[in-house]
């Protein structure tokens, strides 16, 4: 058997978004399960639209994802002489042509077509003429005008496209770069990719891609167009739908491993289980479980999924994750004390941007308190309790959950009162809000100097609002 070889080919004109992430996913498990080699190309003839920026964009999200390449980067723009040549090739063969229609003619051609109820595809004016290079002049390639192209699709399965709907298409413009269709034929062959997966709007180029390869004398590869991915109103997925770019989910307090696992889902399937490693894709994942249907793109999923991750994950792997995502006037330096702040959130949120939000309280003495909260919680009634409270933690020895377990036991008891009484003031008193870890759990982490200091500045603040 020959070793597969698959490609993700983007190209640099904005950033890796999902739809792309998902094709760069398939394509790499899809090597790695059959022990092939996964490529990487980036397509950026396009020299008005492609940007270093870009470039760079993408290698970042392939790389936070883990989708490490065999080969690669390639760069499609330094690969134009080959191109050129295999033009030439098509040319001295006379399967290509040159062509001089001007933009004004072709669209009087293709409203002409639309007219009279034609295809409005290129009419040819040029085939025969036998033209030669020009300052304007593009070439086209001479299609078949007759019998059918099918496309084996491992996915869709076989379609088939007659030759006489399918134009002679340019393959080189007049500034002597290639066509996308052109290039990406070319390149492929080279390079000895065995499957190309991605998106199934690219259904109608492979026709005219495998008459090319057929032209050139390459071997065709293996398709399989994977059905593109809606939002929840059942259209094209959109930024309004959720769908940034890669690195946005990360600057969101997302886990890669949460975004690897979600996007696999999105037309993959194993039975009913939701959640796999890396690991377990490599060895389960197939064409024959990806779905013929569009995916719909469920951002609620996505944080499900990324909880558990994070409830899995350990507080050295969490503070390293967190650190660029704490405000900046956040001091993290006590990275113990750090750690504990995670441990106490870290069952609680659903991504590490919640996470630095909520553990805000943690990190200053100024808290701003939930005005509603402070209203009903914030009394003057309980200004003994907490001044009681702050006098007698002192000499609490075991300050650990347990340890204040007992001691709010023996200090209700004492006052002849219940707990719930003093509980959410308290809460309040040291978060600034009604929800939050345990009353317990929050202490422990903070100290014995810090939940004091809370307090006398809570005393201080209801004494000053009666």
């Amino acid at each position: 058997m020959e070793k597969i070889r698959t490609r993700f080919a983007p190209s640099p004109t904005g950033f890796l978004h999902i739809g792309g992430a998902r094709t760069a996913l398939f394509n790499w498990l899809y090597a790695r399960h059959y022990g092939g080699e996964f490529v990487l190309r980036i397509e950026d003839t396009d020299q008005t639209r492609s940007t270093d920026e870009s470039t760079k964009a993408i290698l970042d999200a392939m790389a936070w994802l883990g989708l490490n390449c065999d080969e690669g980067p390639y760069f499609q723009a330094q690969r134009v002489g080959l191109h050129r040549e295999m033009v030439l090739k098509l040319i001295n063969e006379g399967k290509a042509y040159y062509c001089t229609c001007t933009p004004e003619e072709l669209e009087a051609k293709r409203k002409q077509a639309l007219a009279t109820g034609k295809k409005p595809k290129y009419d040819g004016t040029c085939r025969d003429k036998k033209l030669t290079k020009s300052t304007n002049s593009v070439v086209r390639f001479r299609s078949k005008e007759n019998g059918s192209t099918i496309v084996e699709d491992l996915i869709k399965g076989n379609i088939v496209f007659n030759n006489e709907e399918l134009d002679d298409l340019i393959i080189e413009r007049s500034d002597g770069y290639p066509t996308y269709n052109f290039a990406v034929v070319i390149d492929d062959a080279l390079m000895n990719i065995t499957h190309v997966i991605r998106g199934d709007d690219h259904v109608n180029n492979t026709p005219r891609q495998i008459l090319l390869y057929e032209a050139l004398g390459f071997d065709v590869p293996k398709f399989a167009h994977v059905p593109m991915i809606l939002g929840s109103d059942k259209t094209r997925l959109s930024k309004r739908h959720g769908a940034t770019s890669v690195m946005a989910y990360k600057e969101m307090g997302f886990l890669p491993e949460a975004l690897v696992n979600y996007l696999v889902r999105l037309g993959w399937a194993h039975g009913d289980q939701e959640i796999f490693s890396m690991a377990e894709l490599v060895d389960l994942f197939s064409m024959e479980a990806v779905g013929k249907s569009p995916a719909v793109f469920n951002p609620e999923k996505l944080l499900w999924l990324n909880a558990h991750y994070i409830k899995e994950s350990s507080l050295d792997r969490l503070a390293e994750e967190m650190k660029p995502l704490w405000p900046s006037e956040t001091n993290t330096g006590d990275t113990a004390f750090t750690k504990k702040v995670i441990a106490d959130l870290q069952l609680r949120v659903k991504t590490l941007a919640e996470l630095a939000e909520t553990a805000g309280f943690y990190f200053t003495d100024e808290i701003q308190y939930e005005e509603q909260a402070a209203q009903k919680f914030l009394t003057p009634d309980i200004v003994e309790h907490l001044k009681g409270i702050a006098d007698a933690i002192y000499s609490v020895q075991n300050f650990s959950k347990e340890g204040l377990e007992e001691f709010f036991k023996a200090f209700t008891q004492e006052r002849n009162i219940k707990f719930k009484l003093i509980a959410q003031p308290l809460r309040v008193v040291l978060t600034g809000k009604t929800v939050s870890p345990g009353i317990d759990e929050i202490m422990v982490t903070l100290g014995k100097d810090r939940v004091i200091k809370k307090i006398k500045k809570a005393i201080t603040y209801i004494e000053s609002h009666k």
